[in-house]
C-alpha cells in the first residue's frame, strides 16, 4: 500500500514553497505516513538545514538527492526522520490514564485471559519516544505481580522512529524533567541515583524490548500479533486522515478480541475508523474493538 500526499493550498498572495522542500516533504509522507503542511514547512527545512550542514550539501536539490538516490539514501533518511520526530515525555505522564488502566482496564484483560491456558501479558507501547512510557508500565506491572498478577508473566514491545530516542531509553538515565512526577516511593524503588540522573533499575528493564519501527512498515507492523493493550500516545497527531486510517487498521489486526486501545488526551478515532468503540472510564477515554466489526470480520 502506498500513500500519495494530500495537496495544501496557499493563501492569497502566499510564495509558493520550494517545491525541492515539497518533494522533501512527500517522501517523508511515503516512507513514514508523517505530512508537514505548508504552513510547518519552515520548521521541515531547518531540519534539512542541519542535515545538509552535516553532509556538505549546499542546496535542497543536492539533498534531495542524498534522500533519494545516493549510496547514504537510506541512512540519511532514518537521520531525517530523528529530526523531524523528537518527541517530549515523562513518566507517568498521564495519570488519570493511567490509574484507569491500572484499576479497570488490567482487571478486565485479566479476566477475559482467565480460561486461557498462558498467564501473560503483552502489551506494545506505539511510538516510546525516550522509554518513559514503556518505563511506567513496567513498574506499575511489577507493583501488581504481588496480588492481580500473581503468577503471570509481562512483555511490553516498546517501539519508535527515532533511533536517537531509542538509544535514550535503552540507556535508561533520565534528568529532573523527565522524572518530576515520580513519587518517593518509585523513585527509591525503581531506580538507582547517579547524581544528576536517575538510572532505571534491571528488573524494570527487564520486561521492556525496544526496537525501532515505522508505523507504515506493513509487513513489519503485521508481526506485533496477539496484543492485551496497545499505547498509542501523541503520535497520531503527526499523521493525515489516511495515515492514521493505515495505522488503525494495523491496530485493529493485532490487538486481542478484549484488548484495549489508548491515545493520547486531545487524540480521537472520530471519523478515522469504525473498528473501535470508545469507552469512557474514570477521567479518562480507551477503545476497544466494535462487536458488531468484529462479528462481520
Amino acid at each position: 500500500m502506498t500513500a500519495s500526499a494530500p495537496s495544501s493550498a496557499l493563501s492569497a498572495g502566499e510564495a509558493a514553497p520550494n517545491p525541492q522542500l515539497i518533494r522533501i516533504r512527500d517522501l517523508v509522507y511515503q516512507v513514514a505516513g508523517i505530512f508537514q503542511p505548508d504552513n510547518k514547512l519552515r520548521l521541515l527545512e531547518d531540519r534539512c538545514v542541519k542535515r545538509m550542514e552535516v553532509l556538505g550539501a549546499k542546496t535542497l536539490r543536492e539533498y534531495y538527492e542524498c534522500l533519494t538516490v545516493k549510496p547514504i539514501r537510506q541512512a540519511e533518511l532514518v537521520s531525517l526522520l530523528n529530526e523531524i520526530t523528537i518527541g517530549e515525555t515523562c513518566f507517568f505522564r498521564n495519570l488519570p490514564q493511567l490509574d484507569a488502566l491500572r484499576n479497570i482496564v488490567l482487571l478486565k484483560i485479566i479476566e477475559a485471559r482467565a480460561n486461557l491456558p498462558l498467564r501473560h501479558l503483552r502489551i506494545w507501547s506505539a511510538g516510546c519516544s525516550t522509554g518513559e512510557e514503556p518505563y511506567t508500565l513496567s513498574m506499575m506491572l511489577l507493583e501488581e505481580t504481588a496480588s492481580r498478577l500473581k503468577g503471570w508473566t509481562f512483555e511490553i514491545l516498546a517501539t519508535d522512529l527515532n533511533e536517537r530516542s531509542l538509544a535514550h531509553a535503552k540507556h535508561g538515565s533520565y534528568g529532573t524533567y523527565s522524572t518530576r512526577n515520580l513519587t518517593s516511593y518509585y523513585r527509591q524503588k525503581y531506580f538507582t541515583d547517579r547524581g544528576d540522573e536517575l538510572h532505571v533499575n534491571p528488573d524494570v528493564k527487564a520486561h521492556v524490548n525496544f526496537s525501532r519501527l515505522n508505523l507504515f512498515d506493513d509487513s513489519r507492523v503485521a508481526f506485533m500479533k496477539g496484543l492485551d493493550l496497545i499505547m498509542c500516545c501523541n503520535v497520531l497527531i503527526y499523521f493525515d486522515g489516511l495515515s492514521k486510517r493505515r495505522v488503525i487498521q494495523h491496530f485493529y489486526n493485532n490487538l486481542l478480541a478484549h484488548g484495549y486501545l489508548f491515545l493520547g488526551h486531545s487524540e480521537s478515532l472520530y471519523g478515522i475508523s469504525e473498528d473501535f468503540r470508545l469507552v469512557h472510564l474514570p477521567s479518562a477515554t480507551a477503545y476497544v474493538k466494535s462487536e458488531k466489526r468484529q462479528v462481520n470480520r
